[in-house]
């Protein structure tokens, strides 16, 4: 893999134990993770004695968190957003304990792109921004299904009104959403603060990095080529504990076709498959 790339990963998808996730960065020799559950919690549920436990066992092992996987603003733009602002700051209480770099997020369900939506969701990421001040960490967008921010030129929409928001680049993300990976990069590399590494076939479903058409290769040398930085695994195989919260209510993930025995046996193909294509 090109030297200016850095892995970081997902390890909930390897197992859902501290234990099994510390076993699995380090044996694929992975030294950054980005929290999204342990244990049988997420991370905006970690409490502060357990964002120092966690903090100091991946200590003891090299290992650092780059990023807290959050579920900010993956709520519906109608809910109480005073419950997000308090549940964003424990967010930020563990971003510190950690000395996580950044906090991921996403501009609500039930937008759908609509511009009428488009003052209300600013006023809201803008409220994140306002509440992390101080803190040692960058706001990261991330483009999902069913947000306002699912297609590049909407995301690109957010970046300009908020230009202190990072931008998180999830190739499959832009898939499902119908919009093809390398036209999405020329309008938001000059936001980018990292990318997540999962591939999409043309049916939706999630496959290994590489066997998709998500351009992985190609986007991981573009990545390298403007100085590179941090990849995040996220490979999406198999069910793992946590995946149905992560989706709308209603939704379910297209976990890939292939069988594998074990969640981290998937683990470990994907991480072999996205350094094969990016030798």
């Amino acid at each position: 893999m090109d030297q200016r790339l850095q892995l970081c990963a997902f390890a909930d998808e390897a197992g859902n134990t501290l234990e099994e996730q510390i076993a699995a960065l380090k044996d694929n020799d992975i030294p950054y993770l980005e929290i999204r559950g342990v244990d049988g919690k997420n991370v905006a549920d970690l409490s502060a004695e357990d964002a120092k436990r966690i903090y100091s066992r991946l200590g003891d092992h090299g290992i650092r968190i780059w990023s807290l996987g959050s579920p900010a603003g993956k709520t519906k733009i109608t809910a109480d957003f005073s419950v997000e602002e308090e549940r964003f700051k424990r967010l930020l209480e563990v971003a510190d304990l950690t000395h996580a770099r950044c906090i991921r997020l996403f501009s609500f369900y039930e937008t759908a792109g609509d511009p009428a939506y488009f003052d209300e969701v600013c006023r809201r990421l803008n409220r994140f921004i306002e509440l992390a001040k101080g803190h040692s960490v960058i706001l990261c967008h991330e483009n999902e299904k069913g947000i306002y921010g699912d297609t590049a030129e909407r995301c690109l929409q957010l970046h300009r009104a908020l230009p202190q928001l990072g931008c998180v680049f999830d190739p499959a993300n832009f898939m499902q959403c119908g919009v093809n990976t390398l036209t999405a990069w020329e309008l938001l590399a000059p936001y980018l603060t990292y990318m997540h590494i999962k591939d999409c076939a043309p049916d939706g479903s999630i496959v290994p990095p590489g066997d998709g058409e998500g351009h992985i290769a190609e986007l991981a040398a573009k990545y390298a080529k403007r100085g590179g930085g941090v990849m995040t695994m996220e490979p999406h195989l198999m069910e793992f504990v946590g995946l149905a919260g992560l989706e709308k209510e209603g939704d379910k993930s297209a976990v890939g076709g292939l069988k594998f025995a074990s969640n981290r046996e998937a683990f470990d193909y994907a991480v072999k498959a996205l350094r094969r294509i990016t030798q």
